[in-house]
């Protein structure tokens, strides 16, 4: 009944394609990439140490307050209930 109707396929028409003209690369500036490179490397391995002092930082400070918190709960337990023992 309602069948639609497909497009004929279009040929293409057959012209000869002139090859566009190749631009010639940018002049460099006359600085090489390296120190770039250099400088992008020595602050990846700046941050990464930075990182690791700072983790370490950390991790020493909790262990500092678990061992004061550990020190006060034991003089607690020694100082408020001499009778009870």
């Amino acid at each position: 009944m309602l069948r639609p109707k497909l497009p004929d396929i279009p040929t293409l028409p057959t012209t000869t394609v002139t090859p566009q003209q190749v631009q010639a690369p940018a002049p460099s500036t006359g600085r090489p990439l390296t120190p770039y490179v250099g400088i992008g490397a020595g602050a990846v391995v700046a941050v990464v140490v930075v990182g690791i002092v700072l983790t370490a930082l950390l991790a020493a400070v909790a262990i500092s307050a678990v061992s004061v918190a550990v020190a006060a709960v034991v003089l607690r337990s020694l100082v408020s209930n001499p009778h009870k023992r």
